[in-house]
């Protein structure tokens, strides 16, 4: 039968394959040149002693062959003994990979516990539906380096751009991951403004307590020291509190004056908008360009639902200015009024912070919603810090009993002042409203 002598051909073919053979000639040719370190020297003509000095040869030349180096070779035998050929082969792939590639394992060390930090923070993501399908997926290392590279001149820190483009993923461009960094900064800034419960501290014995105030003490002439430094940089731009710009109308501030050069008096009117804490230098830059007109900064909280931090290098007049009709809405209640029902006493938002391109996820919210189901009547102190955190940061809004959710994009437009359903249809998907409005 055929099968029965393919099988008796297959017990006698020889199995080693051509790189093998081919590391057994060359082994064989420098064997007379190369001496295995640490190899004994065998005296005599026993064909024993002769055989096992040619086969330890032939065994340090082969891995000699293979490109290990010769102390590396001589290492391995010695621990492994010459008899555990796949031994020695697997510690000296082990040693090659440990001299190679150090650097690398560090930096995957980084990325895992970089994961572990943030696993909670992306949790909180939207898991609703995807980017266009029509995208074209570039996920290539040189295109996440270049972009990395990019956001760093522009005076952001590597983390900042590194959290962006895990958040918004390889495909995003750049003014998407610009605006996803101002966005996340302005948000810290707002939290920092908004009022936080504290839970009450246990009295400390009076030794501890002096050990710590003094050790607030120090940090805060640390953090003081730095705060300086900041307002001593030329290039730093200094906002104004209240950021009302040159005069919001039915604000009792008084209209600021300004001087345009020559040259940017009168027509032809030039209108230029970018985020207000963009990186350093980029206002002093825009404003080069523009004239050296100074920049007007203004936060749309002052005349709307939600905060908004604009800044705009302009030459348009700035006396008699009066609010277009209709009014829009002024806090959150009368942008959303059957939200009113649902809130909560010790929840005291009025307004909302800066609109992202990103919402809170499903999960996010059923966790909300479980966390406070545990209590009858109003929670504890930290559970309400935990829910106040979360519905500040993705702008959440009550709309049931222990029910929160992130805005719509309807309503997203409404507090923009855009008409209703200024962003919907026409092959666009829910995510990519998102986008177009953040």
């Amino acid at each position: 039968m055929d099968g029965d002598a393919s099988g008796v051909e297959g017990d006698n073919c020889d199995w080693n394959s051509e790189d093998e053979r081919e590391i057994d000639d060359f082994s064989l040719s420098s064997s007379s040149s190369l001496t295995p370190p640490n190899e004994e020297t065998v005296t005599g003509s026993g064909e024993a002693s002769s055989s096992a000095g040619s086969s330890n040869s032939k065994l340090f030349d082969k891995f000699i062959g293979m490109g290990f180096t010769e102390k590396m070779v001589a290492k391995a035998i010695q621990e492994n003994g010459e008899d555990n050929t796949d031994s020695i082969l697997n510690t000296l792939l082990t040693y090659s990979t440990l001299e190679t590639s150090p650097q690398e394992q560090q930096h995957i060390d980084s990325d895992n516990y970089s994961l572990d930090c943030d696993g909670s923070f992306m949790d909180g993501f939207s898991d609703v539906d995807s980017w266009s399908d029509n995208e074209e997926i570039t996920n290539t290392v040189f295109d996440e380096d270049n972009k990395l590279s990019s956001l760093m001149s522009m005076g952001y820190t590597r983390d900042e751009a590194s959290i962006a483009m895990e958040r918004c993923g390889l495909n995003a461009s750049l003014v998407e991951l610009t605006d996803f960094i101002c966005a996340a900064q302005i948000s810290k800034v707002e939290d920092a403004h908004l009022p936080v419960e504290e839970k009450p501290r246990p009295k400390l014995p009076c030794i501890v307590s002096a050990k710590l105030k003094k050790r607030k003490q120090y940090d805060y002439e640390i953090w003081k020291r730095k705060k300086q430094a900041l307002l001593d940089d030329d290039e730093t731009i200094r906002l104004p509190n209240p950021m009302i710009g040159f005069g919001v109308p039915n604000e009792s501030h008084p209209t600021i004056h300004r001087t345009l050069p020559e040259a940017a008096i009168g027509p032809p009117y030039f209108y230029y908008e970018n985020v207000a804490l963009a990186p350093k230098g980029v206002w002093t830059t825009i404003s080069r360009f523009l004239y050296d007109v100074e920049p007007e900064f203004v936060d749309s909280k002052y005349f709307c639902a939600s905060a908004r931090k604009r800044g705009y290098v302009h030459n348009l007049p700035i006396q008699n200015r009066f609010p277009l009709l209709p009014l829009p809405p002024h806090t959150i209640h009368e942008a959303l009024p059957l939200t009113r029902k649902w809130w909560p006493s010790w929840d005291e938002r009025t307004k909302l912070n800066c609109l992202q391109t990103c919402i809170g996820s499903a999960k996010l919210t059923e966790r909300i919603r479980k966390a406070l189901e545990d209590y009858d009547s109003e929670p504890p102190l930290r559970v309400q810090k935990y829910v106040l955190d979360e519905c500040r940061k993705w702008n959440l809004v009550w709309v049931g009993r222990n029910k929160v959710a992130p805005l719509e994009p309807d309503e997203v437009e409404m507090l923009l002042g855009f008409p209703r359903n200024h962003t919907r249809g026409g092959g666009i998907s829910r995510t990519d409203r998102y986008k177009s409005l953040g």
